[in-house]
């Protein structure tokens, strides 16, 4: 009988191993997913274009700030903050919220987001002015968006006309693009003049080329926000993934070739060269390399302090920031 569960853990280790993904299981996500569906949402709802995951300098601190991201189209520019939270909400008399009855189980307290997002949009524009984007003054204006459906608010707390509450959030509707209507249009246009050609072409390569999170993309639509470290297998993929440095490379692709037999199974690695004249790659610049399935991605997560492992068969994309 012993023998029996003991072949039995074996057989189910092996299954494990070969047909789930512990990292991808195990780390919790849901705020980067958060972000990424309010950008997408965004970008069908108004065009334009959303960026996701800035890292800003901030000269007055020497560090940076994070911004979760930013929206820009013709005569628009607002820097918007997610906040993933659920539970009863209320607003204390300093701007500070409270949140009861979320995740955590227990009351939370969170710094005023809006004064926090006024803060993050004047370090931006800051940085733009340093790169030579001079925008009209008060160009920025600034959003809360809290897209988490087990969002509550008590009714004797009203919020900030900045913050878009989940009820507002759904109500949202396809605006044809550079139009803005009815409470939209106080919510994110704000009244503010039509950018010049030449200065949102300049905004948004700046934008484009500013320091960011690098963008891990999972299967099942799961995305990690954090820093590659490096690459971790046999030494034969290792050698063959050497010249993937973000000095170097923009983003990977990563698609399945084949499993014969007992053989190793084989990922077909393709990466885009760094181009800082344009936003991608043409298919015939796009390079090749094939490694097996067991090489992992080290990879450290912007909300965690542990370092993860993914194998690179739970990748389907990583984008690097310069």
């Amino acid at each position: 009988m012993w023998v029996e569960i003991f072949c039995g853990l074996i057989i189910y280790k092996l299954f494990k191993c070969f047909f789930y993904d512990d990292d991808v299981l195990d780390l919790e996500s849901s705020d980067f997913n958060a972000l990424f569906s309010v950008a997408n949402r965004l970008e069908k709802l108004y065009g334009g274009k959303v960026y996701v995951g800035l890292r800003i300098p901030d000269a007055d601190t020497g560090s940076r700030q994070n911004i979760d991201m930013v929206l820009v189209n013709k005569g628009e520019a607002v820097v918007i903050s997610v906040k993933n939270i659920s539970g009863f909400v209320s607003v204390n008399s300093d701007g500070s919220w409270v949140c009861e009855g979320g995740s955590e189980h227990k009351a939370e307290r969170l710094p005023d987001p809006v004064a926090e997002t006024k803060k993050q949009a004047s370090i931006l524009e800051s940085y733009l002015e340093q790169r030579g984007v001079a925008l009209p003054e008060g160009y920025f204006s600034c959003k809360v968006v809290l897209p988490n459906p087990k969002f509550r608010t008590i009714q004797s707390s009203p919020f900030p006309s900045e913050v878009i509450t989940y009820d507002q959030w759904v109500q949202l509707k396809p605006e044809p693009k550079s139009m803005f209507s009815g409470w939209i249009k106080g919510a994110f246009r704000g009244g503010k003049k039509e950018m010049q050609e030449s200065i949102h072409q300049k905004l948004n390569f700046t934008l484009s080329t500013a320091p960011m999170w690098d963008r891990l993309e999972l299967k099942g639509n799961k995305y990690v926000l954090g820093e590659l470290l490096d690459f971790k297998g046999k030494q034969e993929d290792i050698n063959a993934l050497k010249n993937i440095r973000r000095s170097k490379v923009s983003r990977l692709i990563i698609q399945k070739t084949s499993m014969f037999g007992l053989a190793h199974s084989k990922l077909q690695v393709l990466y885009s060269p760094r181009d800082y004249r344009s936003e991608g790659a043409s298919g015939s610049e796009w390079k090749e390399v094939t490694v097996r399935s067991s090489t992992e991605v080290l990879f450290q997560p912007d909300n965690s302090t542990k370092v993860r492992k993914f194998k690179l068969s739970s990748v389907v994309s990583l984008t690097l920031s310069a």
